[in-house]
């Protein structure tokens, strides 16, 4: 399986994709992984980018280091404030495209996506987590949203993010309290889907994210399209929906194959068809 190493023009994102899948680490592990602006500007690009790369069928963002990401570089934060003076309609502007540009275009990446948590998930690094299809976690990992020990109010679409996985009671007490919640728990609140021995970490979430890349693409991307109307349109508008798109979904080589698969009693071949 041989690795395609990308050049993500900084140090503090690496890239590479290996057996299908797009292994993206956030690398400040001195700063437990904190998102800097090189850092989310290059993670930016990159989920553009390899949502449309046909080499790709899942994306894998994981962190170097204890942390998985730490959230906004607080450390810097007084530092960058040189738009203190700017008018409050651009600055509004600009968070709001840097956000859709990061959480809110990895929501709509029609390819599974994994976070894999090798430590904290804190603020805008549970946010990012959170914006994947799915999560697994270290033992020793951790959630935390932050926010009000710092004074601010959330960002990067964390309380829609936190409602839909925790439920709207819980992700109240979460983002009011800024509680830390350790993996077991995240696990049965649904914050974490998965949780495995910090050593196994890095082998799970790459098995799991190769297992997805190798699946029907076609028919992935529609199942993802059913489950994120789900909370918004009524049973029958949701019936109707799903008609259309697995008529789609019958008409693909990947359906085609799976049944013939079935019939030969043999392990499907899917080509992303």
């Amino acid at each position: 399986m041989a690795d395609t190493t990308i050049d993500t023009g900084t140090a503090q994102l690496t890239a590479v994709v290996r057996g299908g899948v797009a292994v993206l680490t956030l690398n400040r592990p001195d700063a437990r992984n904190a998102l800097s602006d090189e850092m989310s500007g290059a993670l930016r690009r990159q989920i553009a980018e390899r949502a449309l790369d046909p080499a790709v069928g899942a994306i894998l963002i994981t962190g170097a280091g204890s942390a998985f990401c730490s959230g906004g570089d607080v450390k810097n934060m007084g530092a960058n404030r040189k738009n203190a003076d700017a008018p409050i309609d651009r600055v509004i502007a600009e968070m709001r495209a840097r956000h859709q540009g990061l959480t809110g275009a990895l929501a709509q990446v029609r390819k599974p996506t994994i976070a894999a948590l090798p430590g904290a998930a804190a603020g805008a690094g549970l946010a990012l987590a959170l914006a994947c299809d799915l999560r697994i976690a270290a033992r020793s990992a951790f959630a935390s949203t932050g926010y009000a020990k710092i004074g601010l109010s959330g960002d990067y679409g964390i309380a829609w993010l936190m409602t839909r996985a925790a439920g709207p009671a819980r992700a109240r007490e979460l983002m009011l309290t800024s509680e830390r919640v350790d993996a077991e728990r995240a696990e049965r609140l649904g914050l974490f889907h998965r949780v495995v021995d910090d050593a196994a970490l890095a082998d799970a979430s790459f098995k799991w994210a190769a297992e997805l890349a190798a699946g029907p693409r076609v028919a992935v991307g529609l199942i993802k399209d059913n489950l994120d109307e789900a909370l918004d349109i009524d049973y029958r508008t949701a019936i109707d929906r799903e008609a259309e798109r697995l008529a789609r979904a019958r008409g693909t080589a990947d359906h085609h194959e799976a049944v013939r698969a079935f019939v030969e009693k043999r392990k499907p071949v899917f080509t992303g068809r």
